[in-house]
């Protein structure tokens, strides 16, 4: 009698197994079959009904199997199983019933035969799928258009088309005690720090959980200071990117339906870029990263530096300035704290109706109801109109810093910032400032400093120097960030030679 993880030589007790195991599956597919000559041998197929394409038909790889097993006598057929003699597709063999049904779950078919103790996975076509996209959320006017889609195993295909190279390593893990998600990990063996898989493994390793849904959940488990609100892994949709930032050293996880990539290690300066920055020019580039961390700057301190001057500090504005300040703010009967902060809520609840919203609908939404409530209230003299430009301009300002996830802190750091310059004046701002870059100068994400490179110039090759907010000519950039091994910084040189391009 065969253990409860074996697989029988006797196909009845294999199939009594599954269909005990797989009861009130109505999804999955149960089909014994009777190929081969005198004798025959009796063989059972298991596999899910959408994921897998019909087996009769000839052009499929498992109709190709059957077809090609049905007028075989029993012995060839398992010589042939054995042999594992087809070539004319992914073909294993599997010794477990867990390492079967695993297989099937993953949207292969699994036979079995009579005598034969082990099962063969035969690939198909797989779960339905949205297939190759556009990105979405990491728009480009230049460089690749395609983006990630909810399939692991396409992720790495979109990843290995852009670095064609035996270097780039494939891990796989399994995550999740019922989802059993599928988790990938790619990187370059000769560029990638051995400490920072190591360390990876560790925290995916370090945590049991009973289904991942998305890579947001891995992100989230596997963080470090897991308090902040700042990231401490960048997410990309863009193959491109990933493949880019592969190239640099970095380690980037893939996670079976979701179409986010996980990059890291992740700095500061790392959000405030897009891959089209090596595509464009670096006159361009530079100044649209200059307007970027301006941005973020805006977005965070904007709503409290307004506070703070016009509260406590207007000696330093123009005086037809304040006499404009002044008028506006003719019978409105909320002091200024709370005039910005109702308005501020106000543009994040739009905000956040106009991404929920289905369709074009949220586009509409986000436009007419900031109009609308914005000129209601002035007319209402319920705020003034220079708070609806402050708030306009913050919430521009948070729409021009490219990642998503960085633009979180940014939202709520805010609010803290209108309590200090709305109470404190100026020294309320720079407190404020102080625990941030204090709180930024602390933060590591895998050892690497967060404000690198501002923070970590004297690190040897960091790329900083000509990779910062101003964006070196491509020639200049000679060297791999501090992400990659020390033996194996320099990524640009003349042809033949050792010596750098400069």
């Amino acid at each position: 009698m065969k253990n409860n993880d074996e697989i029988s030589i006797h196909i009845q007790e294999n199939e009594d197994y599954i269909r005990n195991t797989l009861k009130d599956c109505a999804d999955i597919i149960i089909r014994p079959m009777i190929l081969g000559q005198e004798p025959k041998i009796r063989c059972l197929v298991v596999y899910i009904e959408v994921a897998v394409s019909n087996m009769m038909l000839e052009d499929s790889v498992i109709g190709k199997l059957v077809n090609h097993m049905w007028e075989m006598p029993k012995d060839e057929i398992l010589e042939f199983v054995d042999e594992n003699g087809l070539g004319i597709s992914d073909v294993k063999t599997l010794d477990t019933m867990s390492e079967a049904l695993a297989a099937m779950f993953a949207g292969n078919a699994i036979f079995f035969f009579d005598g034969y103790p082990h099962s063969i996975k035969v690939s198909s076509k797989g779960y339905p799928n949205m297939g190759v996209q556009e990105a979405s959320r990491e728009k480009v006017l230049r460089g690749s258009k395609e983006g990630f889609s909810d399939v692991v195993k396409t992720n790495s295909a979109l990843v290995r088309k852009r670095i064609r190279n035996a270097k780039l390593k494939v891990k796989e893990k399994t995550l999740g005690v019922r989802s059993q998600t599928l988790v990938q990990i790619l990187y370059m063996e000769e560029l990638v720090r051995p400490e920072l898989l190591d360390e990876l493994d560790r925290r995916l390793e370090s945590f049991e959980i009973d289904g991942v849904m998305d890579s947001g959940i891995v992100e989230h488990l596997a963080e470090e200071n897991w308090l902040s609100p700042f990231p401490q892994f960048q997410t990309s949709e863009r193959p491109d990117k990933c493949a880019m930032e592969i190239l640099n050293g970095r380690v980037l996880v893939l996670v079976d339906n979701s179409p986010m990539g996980i990059l890291l290690p992740a700095a500061f300066n790392d959000f405030l870029q897009v891959s089209e920055d090596e595509y464009n020019h670096f006159e361009l580039a530079s100044f649209l990263r200059i307007i970027r961390y301006i941005a973020a700057a805006f977005a965070m301190l904007f709503s409290g530096a307004y506070l703070a001057v016009t509260n406590f500090h207007t000696q330093v504005l123009p005086t037809n300035l304040i006499l404009s300040f002044a008028e506006a703010r003719k019978g409105v009967p909320f002091p200024g704290i709370l005039e910005v902060f109702f308005m501020e809520v106000a543009f994040e609840s739009i905000r956040e109706a106009g991404v929920r919203a289905p369709g074009p609908l949220g586009g509409t939404i986000g436009i007419v109801g900031g109009l609308i409530i914005g000129q209601a209230a002035v007319e209402a003299n319920l705020v003034s109109p220079i708070v609806v430009v402050v708030v306009a301009v913050t919430a521009l300002a948070t729409l021009a810093i490219p990642n998503e996830e960085f633009t979180a802190p940014f939202r709520l750091l805010k609010f803290g910032f209108i309590l200090l310059g709305g109470t404190m004046g100026v020294f309320g701002m720079l407190l404020g400032l102080y625990l941030v870059i204090s709180h930024l100068a602390g933060l590591k994400s895998f050892g690497i400093p967060y404000l690198t490179p501002f923070a970590a110039q004297r690190n040897a090759g960091y790329r900083g120097e000509s990779d910062g907010i101003v964006l070196a000519p491509l020639r200049f950039m000679t060297r791999r960030p501090l992400y990659a091994r020390r033996e194996q910084q320099v990524r640009l040189k003349t042809k033949g030679g050792q010596k750098h391009v400069r």
